[in-house]
This record gives C-alpha cells, structure tokens and sequence, in this order.
C-alpha cells in the first residue's frame, strides 16, 4: 500500500510536529495543501488538547495526525536536582531570580488513558508515537479507535521491534533532525544515523513503509530520499519561518542568522537530547551533562532563566530547536512550501 493511500492523503508528506513552535494553524495548512498536517500533544494537557482539536476541526475536514510521548516518566532523585540547581546558580543570580520560586512539575506528558480517550472521541487518521510505544492496552485502544499507527526509529533495532508491535509504517529519524531524538532501546549516541545512512537499511529489513525524516528541507532531499526507497517524508525545520508557525520572534531570528549554521545535540533543556541551535548555555555548560535531571524533569529549572532571558530579548536560555539544514527555513506560507517540497515526488527516481 502506498503512503498516501495510508494516511488517506495527497501527498506523501507528514510536517513533523513541533511544540513550542505550532499549533492548529499550521496543522491545517499543511493538510489543506495536501500532506499530513501534525499536532504536538505532549506539551497539551486534555483540555488544551481538546481545544487544539476544536480548532483544527474548523479549519479542515481532511485527514491529521496526533503525535504522543510513549516516555516513562522518572523517579524525583533530590540530590540529582540539587546539582542541577547548583549547576544553574550564577545564572539566577546574573538575572535576579530566586532559585526556590522554581515550579515543579513533569513539563511533558506520555501517552495516558485521558489522552486514549480524546483519540476515540475524535479519532484522528493517524496517530504517531515518539520513544517508542505505549503500553499494549493503551496501544489496543488507538487501533481500534481507526487510527494508523507510526512510530520514530533511530536504529534498525528500533524499527523492527515497532514493527513486531505492528506499526502501520515507521518514521526513519536520522542524526539531522531537530527537536528531540526518538531513541527509546539504546541510550548510546554512537549508534545514531545519518538518515541516508539510516534510512536504506530499514527500508531493506521492513515490510511496512518507512518514512524519511531528518535533513530533508526542499525537493532536492525528498527526491533523494525516495530514490533511497523511502514510501514519503516527514519534514519539519523547514516549516518553523512559516507565517502559521507559532515560532517565537527570539527563535526566528536565530533561525536567520549565522549561529543556525552550528547545532547540536542537548540535554540541557529537557534531560534528553534534542538537537538545537548553539546558544549561551550550551557553550557554557556543554550541550549534553550528567547533571542535568532525567527527561522530562530538567525542563524546570530551565523555565525562569527563559522566561527573564527572553523578556530582555534574548535566546541564551531558549531550546532553539532546529536540525542541521537550516538553510531550508524560508518564511513561506505553509502551502506554497508544501508545494514546493512535493516537486521531489515528481522528479523521484
């Protein structure tokens, strides 16, 4: 079955989704023009979720997907947190903030019963799942609600274990892209792939199709992709310039300037690597610390420094998420980009 027949689409194109930087707008968009429009629920709490979905629902009839956190949320460590403080001290003091107004809180939320329940009572085309899967009744629940199941593989360990667990099609995350890495088996950086390293092994060993993502930002990369045997691509970067992302004027300017050019993996902002943009504390603590807390447990301590950095203006405490081609973000409409990226379905090999 080709991917497009699959999720119910034009076109063989998913914008990944993106918290922080979208909402419904660009959902929207997207599906109007032809792809797979995508909504990042982790950071949503039902209501807010069931909002998004309200939203979404007046702008288009046509198919979307819902993207959920499969993590396992950690155990407080008291003296892990205390060190993290520690670590992030001279900032509070640099910016006048007392370090015991910090908020608690998990920052992120795994795919839960509440959230089941919103997929059954909406039930999106497509429901895809990062850090692997929930667990089996809750899995039960999105299948039978008629939703196809995706799912991010790094490795090709990964790809087949979601395909034993009988994923629809599997979501090729290569070392490129930005936002958060979908490892869920192995903690091991070393073992992580480009995606045109990555992408021809899965599409070798599966029998679902496998969708490229990571570095692909104009038809030049989706025509190389599906050359690659890729059944479509998921793209993301390219998408946070559009006018209905909800990307913030601090991150779109860093998107337009030279420091794009330098991203790296980090666990500073949330406790698990994401790749982003090179800023101030990633220089000055390392992009990736053994201090900081286990995902999603960093993300609070880090929320004051952000909030008073960016009232004065400035980046030095944001997750500037952004994958390695950067020089794909031009500030297109959504569709006139989904456009323009679909040309590489025409001249695929």
């Amino acid at each position: 079955m080709s991917l497009t027949a699959l999720l119910d689409t034009d076109l063989p194109l998913i914008q990944a989704p993106m918290a922080g930087s979208q909402n419904h707008r660009l959902t929207a968009a997207v599906c109007q023009a032809g792809g797979l429009g995508s909504i990042p629920c982790a950071m949503l709490t039902p209501a807010a979720l069931r909002q998004e979905l309200q939203a979404l629902r007046e702008l288009t009839e046509r198919p979307f997907n819902l993207n959920f956190f499969s993590h396992v949320p950690p155990a407080p460590d008291a003296a892990r947190e205390a060190g993290w403080r520690e670590a992030l001290a001279p900032y509070y003091d640099e910016l006048g903030l007392d370090p015991a107004a910090i908020a608690g809180g998990p920052g992120r939320l795994p795919f839960n019963e509440e959230a089941a329940a919103l997929v059954e009572e909406f039930r999106p085309a497509v429901v895809s799942f990062h850090f692997g899967l929930p667990e089996e009744a809750l899995l039960q629940r999105v299948r039978r609600s008629g939703a196809k199941i995706l799912s991010s593989a790094t490795t090709l360990d990964e790809a087949l274990w979601l395909q034993a667990r009988g994923v629809d099609a599997v979501i090729a995350q290569g070392l490129e892209a930005g936002g958060h890495r979908g490892h869920f088996l192995d903690f091991d950086l070393s073992r992580q792939l480009g995606t045109f390293a990555l992408l021809p092994q899965l599409v070798d060993a599966l029998s679902v199709p496998v969708i490229a993502a990571g570095g692909i930002g104009d038809a030049r990369g989706v025509a190389a992709a599906m050359a690659l045997g890729a059944a479509g691509v998921q793209v993301g970067s390219a998408y946070l310039l559009c006018p209905e992302a909800s990307t913030s004027a601090i991150h779109r300017a860093a998107l337009q300037s030279p420091a794009a050019r330098h991203t790296a993996l980090t666990n500073l902002f949330s406790g698990r690597p994401a790749r982003g943009i090179v800023n101030r504390l990633m220089r000055e603590l390392g992009p990736l610390s053994e201090r900081a807390p286990a995902f999603p447990l960093a993300t609070a301590a880090i929320a004051p420094l952000r909030a008073a950095a960016e009232a004065r203006g400035s980046g030095d405490f944001s997750p500037l998420w952004a994958g390695q081609n950067v020089a794909s973000c031009r500030p297109l409409p959504a569709a006139e980009l989904t456009r323009e990226l679909a040309r590489g379905f025409a001249h695929s090999i």
